[in-house]
């Protein structure tokens, strides 16, 4: 093998330097030595290179347009303009990579590209990645199989949540789907960032109907509400408050709780509501006067009727048992007046914060409803899940027992009649008092409700 050696190399004439040709093989320098590229040379390659790594940039392919049905499988320093204007595609990264392998995607068209992983981790994950609305990734093999695959490139459009269902709002960056009956929610996409999958909710259920003939107010629907973290909304007040929910692309069934019926003398316990693992439970009826005289348990226990003095005629909350508690106990009742003379009163459905009030035989009402939760998930505060108020007879002391905050319906004295629960709130509706008339019966609970928010851009 014959050698030069020169210290530099230039043209003898043209425009430029060729070094080879067809078929020769030429080594320039030894070990140990540098060789250098003048400031203003341009090298042009005209054939193949090989040992120089790539410097970060791939081969654009000719256009691939999406069928439904063929999946690709990329190659190494190959980018890939994928047109989903009429289908989905699917392109596998290459099977057995090397470290420094590169490979490009371009999403263009209405419809997703999904990059598979082909067995290999993508950024220490082992799921695949979903191109919408024009991204474009650049993946780079990392050293690590642990690893695997890592992005190199911000040109990936951030995906939120995009779901439909129920009656739409939003609150800044956040979208509020409110469920007043029954229905789906439907998430088609997720987020790309797995944190904003996580959703806030509250679950209400319908709350129980109030008792007849001095009978005790309806206990408020149970309440269970979980947060996400990064949502600045303001939840009600902890130990309500539990964990979010990841949302996935599927069907959620929704189901929202109806109020019970108003006592005549008994009433009926609230319907339960329910999304997702979450299910929150009817209100308790509240008692009617010698009528109904088991416990009135529920979401929120109902209130006793004054025939029914003591705990025994109160309805326990919280049952059956969740942790955060959804709901308080009922209040008791007073037990008959003097002579049955209508002093009595009874006792307030239970709310999801406080417990029904005891009725007292005279003075100040004391049989209200235990109050409700308030929560922004809506964007503003709204009271949810109140109790009723219990009867009073019609010469006992103070006012008509009232209902808790959050939607419970007020009781009655004499011949002012009690009111419902308000609907979508899952309020217990109020107790009726006692007259010589015995002319009204107790009113109905309110529906529940169910509310989902998620950030969405």
């Amino acid at each position: 093998m014959s050698k030069i050696e020169v210290n530099t190399v230039d043209k003898a004439s043209g425009s430029s330097v060729t070094i080879g040709g067809s078929g020769t093989n030429i080594t320039l320098g030894t070990s140990g030595q540098t060789v250098t590229i003048p400031a203003g040379v341009t090298i042009t390659n005209s054939g193949t290179q090989s040992g120089f790594g790539r410097s970060g940039s791939v081969d654009w392919q000719t256009v691939i347009v999406a069928d439904g049905s063929t999946v690709t499988t990329s190659e190494n320093g190959k980018g890939y303009i994928i047109d989903t204007s009429s289908n989905t595609h699917t392109i596998n990264l290459p099977s057995s990579p090397s470290a420094g392998d590169i490979v490009a995607v371009y999403q263009s068209g209405s419809n997703a590209v999904t990059i598979g992983r082909n067995s290999s981790n993508i950024e220490s994950g082992t799921s695949d990645i979903t191109l919408t609305s024009g991204a474009v990734v650049e993946l780079v093999y990392s050293s690590s199989a642990t690893i695997g695959w890592i992005r190199t490139n911000n040109d990936v459009p951030e995906q939120f949540v995009e779901a439909t269902g129920g009656t739409e709002t939003t609150s800044g960056a956040y979208k509020v789907h409110t469920f007043n009956s029954s229905g789906n929610f439907v998430v088609s996409t997720v987020a790309t960032t797995p944190a904003n999958n996580n959703c806030s909710y509250i679950v209400v259920a319908g709350g129980g109907g109030g008792g007849g003939y001095t009978g005790g107010g309806g206990g408020g629907g149970g309440f269970r509400e979980g947060t996400n973290p990064a949502d600045p909304y303001s939840p009600a007040k902890s130990p309500l408050a539990s964990t979010p929910i990841a949302l996935t692309a599927q069907t959620y069934p929704i189901t929202v709780g109806a109020g019970g019926t108003a006592g005549a003398p008994t009433a009926g316990r609230g319907s339960d509501s329910v999304f997702s693992t979450i299910t929150s439970t009817g209100g308790g009826a509240g008692k009617g006067n010698n009528a109904n005289n088991g416990s009135s348990p529920g979401g929120s226990g109902g209130g006793g009727t004054e025939s029914l003095p003591g705990s025994g005629g109160a309805g326990s909350g919280n049952t059956p048992p969740v942790s955060p508690s959804q709901g308080n106990n009922g209040g008791t009742g007073s037990g008959p007046g003097p002579c049955n003379d209508y002093r009595e009163e009874a006792g307030g459905g239970g709310g999801a914060t406080a417990v029904g009030g005891n009725g007292t035989n005279q003075g100040p009402s004391t049989g209200n409803g235990g109050a409700g939760a308030t929560t922004s998930i809506s964007g503003s505060p709204t009271a949810y899940a109140g109790g009723g108020g219990g009867g009073k007879g019609s010469v006992a002391g103070g006012g008509i027992p009232q209902g808790g905050a959050g939607g419970g319906g007020n009781g009655s004295k004499t011949s002012t009649e009690a009111t419902a629960g308000s609907s979508n709130t899952g309020g217990g509706g109020g107790g009726t008092g006692a007259s010589p008339s015995h002319a009204f019966n107790g009113k109905a609970g309110g529906s529940g409700v169910v509310i989902i928010r998620y950030r969405y851009q």
